[in-house]
């Protein structure tokens, strides 16, 4: 196993990262972002409560996009799997 095929496992497995925790970091970037725009027009300067539509928008995007992940997840183990006999000899 030479180092550009260990750079581009790791460049495979940080891709799959970015890929695979997007929607939920997007939806928590926004609702986050709206929550802070109306605590800030309301001058409301509570720190709970953006925590409850955070955790309720996640556990709806997880409900959404739970399965794709998984899929995702499973597909990408099968190839890296795969790949196990080609990486020494």
């Amino acid at each position: 196993m030479d180092t550009a095929m260990v750079v581009d496992l790791g460049r495979q497995a940080l891709w799959m990262t970015m890929i695979v925790s997007a929607p939920m970091l997007m939806v928590g970037l926004l609702v986050g972002v709206i929550i802070g725009v109306f605590q800030a027009a309301t001058s409301i300067n509570e720190q709970t409560l953006s925590f409850i539509p955070k955790l309720l928008s996640l556990g709806l995007t997880a409900s959404v996009f739970g399965g794709w992940m998984i899929n995702t997840l499973v597909d990408y183990t099968k190839v890296l799997y795969g790949r196990i006999p080609g990486l020494f000899g």
